[in-house]
């Protein structure tokens, strides 16, 4: 008997399953881990493995059943109980995915659920593909997995960065400073598309829309002839120039590990340089990773892990439990592996920014 809930024991296809959360943590892991466990023991009365590590315990062997107690109280916790790691199974090779195998048999699992962003998901895909029973969820603070309205770890994430770029907001008011704040968001944009909107950016750069630091410079030259002297600039880590866009993926990567500063700083070099103003610069890094989880997120978590669980005990497999139209919904994992959900160049939020006067550097 749960120490919380009265068990509901409902027929199961499942009596074991193994969780693991993969690659960077993000706030809300442990509210889906909740989510899942809870439901999965109280109402079907499955026996749940925590896998530690994330992929890397799962080839490894290393686990332990959750109970009651480990459960309880995280709901609100940053992080995950059950650590987490980089590793890419496939990538390292046939030995890796039958370490998974034989593990995945040693435990008795029936199933698997792979909490985690692009990278997990995929992982996940292909362990389904190798005949493992296996079901994904969406985490991300950079809300780039297909198929899904939102991932939990998202709004947390901005949250955090509105709060940096309103804190940056009060200095560049005093000092008459050009504040440059460097978000997370490699591939895609959406972090700082909402962040830079919900803390005024006067400049937003993202990944699909490239920059000319030309117009950048005469948007921040305007402002200052208007009586506005200062500028906050939002800039995802990914961020490119309309140069660099020409580029094939390689040869990107290679002007990238070249540069000897993270894209906010090149930005602030570039617009030194065309406006002999001095830009400050602050990277916000693993910040918008951490700390509680805002009310959304745990509340998308729990309705997602709890989703999940009844996906498992049907037999309902091979699916992701996406947030579709605002409801949960398994989709095929094979429809999300190896796929990036980028900002349309026509969605409304841009348009709505560039309506307000936000300059994108276009």
């Amino acid at each position: 008997m749960s120490a919380f809930a009265e068990k509901i024991i409902s027929k199961s296809v499942v009596k074991t399953i193994g969780i693991l959360t993969s690659g960077g943590d993000a706030p809300g892991l442990n509210a889906a881990i909740r989510g899942v466990a809870r439901t999965a023991i109280n109402q079907y009365g499955i026996k749940v493995i925590g896998i530690e590590q994330g992929y890397r315990g799962l080839m490894q062997g290393l686990g332990h059943e959750l109970t009651a107690n480990e459960l309880s109280g995280i709901l609100t916790r940053g992080g995950t109980i059950l650590g987490t790691s980089r590793e890419k199974p496939f990538k390292i090779g046939k030995e890796a995915v039958n370490a998974i195998k034989e593990n995945y048999k040693k435990w008795n699992l029936d199933a698997l659920v792979c909490i985690g962003g692009n990278g997990t998901n995929t992982t996940a895909s292909y362990l389904q593909e190798e005949g493992l029973n296996v079901i994904g969820l969406p985490k991300t603070i950079d809300n780039d997995l297909v198929e899904t309205d939102m991932t939990f770890g998202f709004n947390t994430a901005v949250s955090v960065a509105t709060e940096a770029i309103d804190r940056l907001h009060t200095t560049a008011h005093s000092h008459s400073r050009i504040m440059i704040i460097e978000v997370m968001g490699h591939k895609a944009g959406w972090l700082g598309l909402y962040a830079g909107i919900a803390g005024g950016g006067d400049v937003i750069l993202i990944p699909e829309i490239p920059y000319n630091i030309e117009p950048i410079a005469e948007h921040v030259k305007r402002r200052k002839e208007a009586g506005h002297p200062f500028s906050i600039i939002v800039v995802a880590e990914g961020a490119l120039s309309v140069e660099e866009a020409k580029l094939d993926k390689k040869a990107l990567k290679k002007a990238r590990k070249e540069m000897p500063y993270s894209i906010a700083y090149r930005i602030a070099k570039e617009l030194k340089e065309a406006t002999d103003l001095e830009p400050r610069v602050t990277v916000l890094g693993y910040l918008q990773r951490g700390g509680t989880p805002v009310p959304y997120d745990r509340v998308l978590a729990t309705e997602l892990g709890t989703a999940a669980a009844h996906m498992l005990a049907k037999g309902d497999f091979g699916k992701m439990v996406a947030l579709v139209n605002g409801v949960p919904t398994g989709v095929p994992l094979d429809k999300v592996a190896g796929k990036i959900k980028k900002v349309p160049t026509d969605h409304p939020l841009l348009q709505a920014a560039r309506e307000v006067g936000t300059c994108f550097g276009d």
